[in-house]
């Protein structure tokens, strides 16, 4: 069995290492004779991982010690409507900044909790740039302001945290957390679905100012109170053991690259590599992501001729090139240059679509 080099949007690519030494582990963890997902998330040796998992999250991203950090589950999507339960009250409003697909059904889920005001869109753009911050109708009164910093579908992404003022800043980081230092002391709450840059689908890590925790009184069920996950450690009820296990190894694995100073030096790399071979290529690739809102995580392309698109993935797949196909809503292409994905992935990438241009003129 050969490894390919793999592009998917999500569930992404895992670092080779981090899946190797789980599967060494599979089946004795750390002396215990049994995997990590047979024991009990109560017992001394899983308390003990989670919190090595945690405090080097937090090493990681410099989170101060008046922030929550919680593993949860549901997805990112499922957080879209528990953040407004948890953050705002009967009768308030939030700001949304929608510039693409996941922003807009962020702001769709919230509807039944919160009165959604769309402060910012690009959608009459086709979400092909970010909002001028000059543009943003932000109501001072608002309980939190929501935006989404890099969106996979349309391969925009924000390389500026936005100033709100003094209302919580809320951010889905689920496709760009970890990839480059972040002043965490910015944001009210962060969260992100661990699929494409922490580890396997199923988790999802949220960082949330303490503050905000206390701040809503509404009847709702404990297993939806943040304020209740972050009293019980994140282990209200059984969590996913197995994808917090493999996030801190990947945590780990984070700290011996250098940290995310290095990473967001590897991932400029990478997408400088892959755009020059697009905007170098005539014409054949185009992006049509503005320039200054193109994404380091997610790169849409398409081809001068669109009938061509099934023979370059056909013979992608078989070069190797895994998931380069383009989300429906857009078609084309796209590749994801999440953490896990090396510099050589992105240089046999294009090597071949230079190729592939060579041989289909």
């Amino acid at each position: 069995m050969s490894r390919v080099w793999n592009f998917s949007a999500g569930p992404a690519a895992i670092p080779s290492v981090v899946l190797e030494r789980a599967q060494r582990e599979l089946l004795d963890w750390n002396g215990s004779g049994a995997s990590v997902m047979e024991l009990s998330h109560r017992g001394k040796l899983f308390i003990g991982l989670a919190q090595q998992a945690e405090a080097d999250l937090r090493e990681l991203l410099g989170v101060p010690d008046d922030y929550a950090v919680l593993f949860l589950q549901g997805g990112a999507t499922q957080h879209f409507a528990q953040i407004p339960m948890n953050l705002a009250g009967d009768g308030d409003s939030a700001d949304y900044i929608v510039n693409g697909h996941w922003g807009e059904k962020a702001a769709s889920e919230a509807a039944p909790y919160v009165r959604v005001n769309i402060a910012a869109s690009s959608k009459s753009d086709q979400y092909l740039r970010l909002p001028p911050r000059e543009s943003w109708q932000l109501d001072p009164r608002a309980a939190y302001v929501h935006y989404t910093p890099n969106e996979t579908i349309h391969g925009v992404e924000y390389h500026e945290i936005p100033d709100v003022g003094d209302v919580p800043l809320v951010a889905d980081f689920s496709s760009n957390i970890l990839s480059e230092p972040l002043n965490v002391s910015r944001f009210g709450l962060i969260y992100a679905g661990a699929q494409k840059n922490i580890g396997p689908s199923g988790l999802v890590v949220m960082i949330v100012r303490r503050d905000l925790l206390q701040r809503v009184s509404r009847p709702m069920a404990k297993i939806f109170r943040y304020a209740e996950q972050a009293a019980n450690d994140s282990m209200l009820n059984t969590p996913n053991t197995w994808g917090w296990y493999l996030a801190g190894l990947t945590f780990q694995w984070l700290k011996d690259q250098g940290g995310l100073a290095a990473m967001a030096e590897r991932n400029r790399a990478k997408a400088e590599l892959l755009y020059q071979a697009i905007d170098g290529s005539g014409g054949y690739y185009r992006n049509p992501v503005q320039v200054s809102a193109r994404s380091r995580m997610n790169v849409p392309f398409t081809l001068h001729d669109s009938a061509l698109d099934a023979a370059f993935l056909k013979e992608s797949e078989a070069a190797g090139l895994l998931a380069l196909k383009g989300h429906k809503a857009l078609g084309g292409m796209r590749a994801s240059l999440y953490n896990a994905v090396p510099l050589e992935a992105v240089q046999a990438l294009v090597s071949f679509m230079k190729d592939f241009a060579v041989r289909h003129g």
